[in-house]
């Protein structure tokens, strides 16, 4: 069994009250194959909520003490994000999952790209605060993209 982003499987959590659903994980979920998680929402934050991105680095740096998380109206979400990260990390370990399939661009489950903290719209070269949380923890991370990527491979595409 895996674990993806909620979002992906469907779950209508996103910061914008939406998902982000990509069919074939919702069918893996749908027969038993993938449990769901949302950082976000186990950390707290409700459904939906400003949006926010890491200010002063990405998740890494976050954990390091060294980044904060914020909304767009300033509101400092750090501890937040993290709780949930640690929430979602202590639900999957009672599962077993050691590999993820995460949204990327996510400011929680991004694991190559994220926002870049100027409310912008640009993107820029990072990772989330769980991603990175997971990532300490052992677990294997990938994003929605690369795994629609090696499925397009595998089917020959």
């Amino acid at each position: 069994m895996i674990g993806i982003s909620a979002c992906l499987g469907g779950v209508l959590c996103r910061y914008d009250g939406r998902s982000q659903t990509v069919p074939q994980l919702m069918t893996l979920v749908q027969t038993g194959q993938a449990v769901m998680v949302c950082p976000e929402v186990l950390g707290g934050l409700p459904i939906p909520r400003e949006p926010a991105e890491i200010i002063g680095g990405d998740g890494e740096t976050v954990w390091q003490g060294q980044a904060i998380v914020r909304t767009i109206s300033g509101e400092d979400v750090t501890e937040q994000f993290k709780a949930g990260a640690i929430l979602a990390y202590q639900k999957l370990q009672k599962l077993e999952i050691d590999q993820l399939i995460l949204k990327e661009k996510s400011p929680s489950c991004g694991s190559r790209m994220i926002y870049d903290g100027q409310f912008s719209g640009i993107k820029k070269a990072g990772v989330g605060v769980a991603c990175a949380y997971f990532r300490q923890q052992g677990l294997q991370v990938m994003s929605d993209v690369e795994w629609l990527e090696s499925l397009e491979e595998a089917n020959g595409n």
